[in-house]
């Protein structure tokens, strides 16, 4: 049985939850958010909130019922308080630039890498060195983080690299003489 799955999600003030034709669509101050539904799991939306059950008792249905819940919980938390991934740059003229709906990082390369901000997704620089990465969908703040990350993982050397606020880089030491 799901420890997350039992719990109700709550609907707080000013967020207001529907479903339609297999689509659940949350709405609230941050903007709007809509999940396709599963057959395996059944959702009722009511005064306490949004329940998620399984709808048979298949071992399919028990393995998304957790992760249904969550899903609906992520859907509930982007509307109100919204998501926010703050990345850090270290290295020695390596720095990050917001240009309108573009992001420009200088990482050491021979051409400054140039990418362009998804839509629902918003990115500030407030210093050169500092990525903050905010929005409703959670999917699509973490995704557009992990792709600036990939341009320089950080490494275990030097510590150079992008990396998320908290993210204990491994330290290696090096060649001895």
């Amino acid at each position: 049985m799901s420890r997350i799955g039992k719990r109700p999600v709550p609907v707080p003030a000013g967020v207001t939850a529907t479903m339609d034709a297999g689509v659940l669509s949350v709405k609230g101050p941050k903007g709007s958010l809509s999940l396709a539904l599963r057959d395996e799991i059944k959702y009722t939306v009511d005064d306490a909130g949004i329940t998620v059950q399984p709808a048979n008792d298949t071992k399919q249905a028990r393995a998304f019922w957790g992760m249904q819940r969550t899903l609906v919980q992520n859907l509930v938390t982007g509307v109100t308080d919204g998501f926010t991934k703050t990345l850090e740059i270290t290295g020695v003229g390596y720095r990050a630039n917001v240009q309108g709906k573009k992001l420009k990082l200088q990482l050491g390369y021979s051409h400054d890498v140039d990418m362009v901000v998804p839509e629902g997704v918003d990115v500030k620089t407030p210093d050169q060195t500092t990525i903050e990465i905010s929005g409703a969908d959670r999917q699509k703040v973490g995704q557009f983080a992990a792709e600036i990350r990939r341009w320089r993982k950080p490494e275990p050397y030097k510590g150079k690299g992008i990396k998320y606020r908290g993210e204990y880089i491994f330290r290696k030491e090096g060649k001895k003489k």
